[in-house]
């Protein structure tokens, strides 16, 4: 086993800077087989959805090309995941070296800003559709989607980026802990961002997301529109954004608070703090189901999504009923 003397650039844990750390023994029994769950469902998903919108698309929109980015941050969770499983089935002992420890957890950071970012901009675009059809937003073309992607990405990279400034490698019992939210006495200016961001960037876009899908339910009743194609389909979009949006960040963000309750508050309480700690980080499973669930979002959100999805079934159902006809038919011939 290395030792702390081994690790260029650790943070040397023997000071009291760090608070109630300590190896999450729960959560290196139980997470594993879930991200592989997500990692097994969750690949295949989404390389399908790549290859469908490189290849099967034969118009883009605006709101296409939203939904091709919330892919692309899928991207970066599917990169970063299978070492955070290798990480947590070593019993939470990264090996990895601290410069890939802070690469990894920023490409997660990232699909997960990203992710909240994208959704939350296909359903305001589609709040747009609904409340105010005649609002130069819903006139926005490609180019100008492409350069409002472009500047969330910079945002999103931008308010990420103190995690690689950052040292996230530490030493407890024969353990490397490679953690973004840990147990800092007094945390680093790049952390306390990383925690504000992490909490921001939920409640703003739940609550924008709420306001959208109740603005659009009035709508619907005040101008009797429910039996229009486009009214359902928009309606049935924000309402799948908010369910997923919901299922895979409001259990982090709950556990994330009692964890900053209980450091704020009852500080000596390291028992209370270990154990809502590994709640939390358990919830961090719920976030990475995220990337599972976006090929749901882009069903019900393009509709050139939809088309091309079912497309690709027809032509395997279409294939094979021809193979099985050309078996039939050799059947029929040897038995003759």
């Amino acid at each position: 086993m290395a030792s702390e003397k081994d690790v260029p650039g650790l943070l040397n844990l023997t000071n009291t800077s760090m608070h109630c750390l300590s190896p999450q023994t729960l959560v290196a029994s139980i997470l594993p087989p879930i991200l592989i769950l997500e990692m097994i469902v969750g690949l295949p998903c989404n390389l399908l959805a790549l290859w469908i919108f490189c290849f099967r698309l034969k118009a883009w929109r605006p709101n296409t090309f939203f939904l091709f980015n919330l892919l692309l941050a899928d991207l970066f969770l599917l990169v970063g995941v299978p070492f955070r499983i290798d990480n947590l089935l070593r019993g939470e002992h990264w090996v990895f070296r601290g410069a890939w420890c802070r690469i990894n957890l920023f490409m997660l950071a990232v699909n997960r800003s990203a992710s909240i970012a994208f959704m939350t901009t296909v359903g305001v675009t589609r709040y747009f559709k609904v409340v105010h059809p005649h609002h130069r937003i819903n006139r926005m073309g490609l180019t100008q989607g492409g350069w409002l992607a472009g500047l969330i990405w910079t945002v999103v990279v931008a308010l990420r980026v103190p995690l690689l400034a950052t040292n996230l490698l530490h030493w407890k019992e024969n353990n490397l802990l490679c953690r973004s939210f840990d147990g800092f006495e007094e945390p680093p200016p790049g952390i306390k961002l990383h925690f504000a961001i992490f909490l921001g960037e939920f409640f703003l876009p739940l609550l924008m997301l709420l306001f959208c899908s109740a603005r659009i339910a009035c709508i619907l009743r005040r101008r009797r529109l429910d039996r229009e194609r486009k009214v359902r389909r928009a309606i049935r979009t924000v309402a799948v954004i908010v369910a997923v949006f919901v299922v895979c960040f409001t259990p982090s963000n709950v556990t994330g608070l009692a964890v900053l309750y209980i450091k704020r508050f009852r500080p000596q309480d390291c028992e209370s703090f270990r154990l809502v700690g590994q709640l939390f980080s358990l919830s961090i499973g719920f976030t990475y189901l995220n990337s599972t669930l976006d090929p749901v979002i882009y069903c019900f959100s393009s509709s050139y999504f939809r088309n091309a999805v079912k497309s690709l079934i027809s032509s395997l159902g279409v294939l094979e009923l021809r193979s099985s006809g050309r078996s039939r038919h050799r059947s029929s011939a040897s038995d003759g």
